[in-house]
């Protein structure tokens, strides 16, 4: 017989080994993948993972690039994870991620053609105040009518959506641009374009607002009372209760975070890399930094290193659809079997196998 017997208590080695080996699990599956795709499995893993930084051919485009895609998807997924941690369930980043895109650029072309330096900082503002409004939908909803968050949050994402499509062709609109969709590129518009800080590096304001975060999650989930107030709702909410941790105010805090970072997002995505609003803005940002978040361990840091390897797989995936011709769908479910596989390996962590009467720890 085999069997799964619970552990007295998580192990520490399959916490730290789960991520890793997530990411060889993947590396094989996926390879095999490619390989009935017809594609060379090691010359695909290869393009994915190692010609983006090492190849000198491609690494002067993709290694700024890496900080580029990183940054969203490490400032999304820090403000998940302080989520998950207490048990609150935001599945919805997507949507808000859009709308922090939508008010924030919405206030940047209000001010056009006008020059100042505050106008960048209120779209900052006016961004983080859209993801955290669309993100107290669900908490409102799940504090006064107990309904679900994951829900919720999920079916606003396809409000959102339309919201954005509504956007491109009507109120936001470039007037000058012949009828297209989309809004005026805010890259030209100086007080209102994100630029690289360091010319060639990919680094501009929302990739420092992502190290930002992190520093913020590391020192509020370590020395701060909300941070113990957070860990210990997830691990025992029914403790929690008892050591007076306030739950409205916790599903609100934790959302509003998690909405306001990733509504910064979006700002700092369209103000910068993507440069207007458009139907096809939104690029899956907000699901792909659940896959982070999960694969950081909910630790700040590992989100930190998760969002970089995710970052990569963007950059190689991209460069193997053009080298190798690999169909976009199949990057995709290469990046999604990384989920797949965390959550399996996961399992380890608090259950162990017994054959017997023996167990494989």
């Amino acid at each position: 017989m085999i069997r799964l017997e619970k552990r007295p208590e998580p192990s520490r080695f399959w916490t730290a080994a789960t991520p890793i080996l997530a990411v060889v699990l993947t590396m094989i599956a996926g390879g095999i993948m490619f390989a009935l795709l017809g594609k060379d499995p090691v010359a695909a893993i290869r393009t994915i993972f190692w010609d983006p930084l090492f190849d000198p051919q491609f690494a002067a485009y993709s290694r700024p690039q890496l900080l580029v895609k990183a940054g969203p998807l490490i400032l999304i997924a820090t403000g998940l994870a302080l989520g998950f941690r207490a048990g609150v369930w935001n599945i919805g980043a997507e949507g808000q991620y859009i709308i922090g895109a939508i008010c924030g650029a919405a206030v940047g072309l209000a001010f056009y053609p006008m020059e100042s330096w505050i106008i960048f900082p209120l779209m900052v503002l006016a961004g983080a105040l859209g993801g955290w409004a669309w993100a107290m939908i669900p908490g409102v909803l799940r504090t006064r009518f107990n309904t679900n968050e994951i829900l919720v949050s999920l079916l606003l994402v396809y409000v959102a959506e339309q919201l954005l499509a509504s956007m491109a062709l009507g109120a936001l609109r470039n007037p000058e641009g012949g009828g297209f969709p989309g809004s005026r590129n805010l890259q030209q518009y100086p007080s209102a374009a994100n630029l690289e800080l360091i010319p060639g590096t990919g680094m501009h304001w929302g990739v420092v607002a992502a190290f930002i975060a992190v520093i913020f999650a590391y020192v509020l989930l370590n020395r701060h009372m909300t941070g113990f107030h957070i860990r210990l709702a997830g691990q025992s909410p029914r403790a929690a209760r008892f050591a007076g941790v306030n739950p409205t105010r916790l599903i609100l805090l934790c959302l509003g975070i998690s909405g306001a970072l990733a509504g910064a997002a979006g700002l700092f995505e369209v103000s910068g890399p993507a440069g207007q609003i458009s139907i096809d803005f939104n690029v899956g940002y907000g699901f792909t930094a659940i896959i982070v978040a999960f694969l950081g361990r909910l630790h700040p840091v590992g989100i930190l290193l998760a969002g970089l390897l995710m970052a990569l797989t963007y950059i190689g995936g991209e460069l193997a659809q053009f080298m190798l011709g690999l169909p976009s769908a199949s990057i995709q479910a290469f990046q999604g079997m990384l989920l797949f596989f965390l959550l399996a390996v996961d399992v380890l962590t608090n259950y162990r196998f017994r054959i017997g009467k023996g167990a494989i720890t």
